[in-house]
């Protein structure tokens, strides 16, 4: 398991890093930017979450870091349809 976190993570900010200079374009390149930053933040979270699970014994890690990657999808979300309807506004 822990080889494929290694694996997703390198490839995941292999595409970040690609993206980097691209993030303020327009909507559709922040929205990429944001779901491989995401990605990221995923991959760690998730890894941190089994290791503590496994110390514990318990549960909560899991809800904790479940919760924690809720507000950050929901902030990026906000942000990406927030950024949309500027430029929807923009256009008109």
């Amino acid at each position: 398991m822990g080889g494929f976190f290694l694996l997703g993570l390198a490839g995941n900010s292999v595409c970040l890093w690609l993206l980097w200079r691209h993030r303020d374009e327009d909507v559709n390149m922040s929205s990429v930017w944001e779901c491989s930053r995401n990605d990221i933040a995923s991959n760690l979270s998730v890894f941190v979450a089994a290791g503590a699970v496994a110390l514990t014994g318990s549960g909560w890690p899991d809800m904790l870091v479940a919760l924690a990657l809720v507000a950050l999808l929901l902030r990026s979300a906000w942000r990406v349809t927030r950024s949309a309807l500027n430029e929807l506004r923009a256009a008109h």
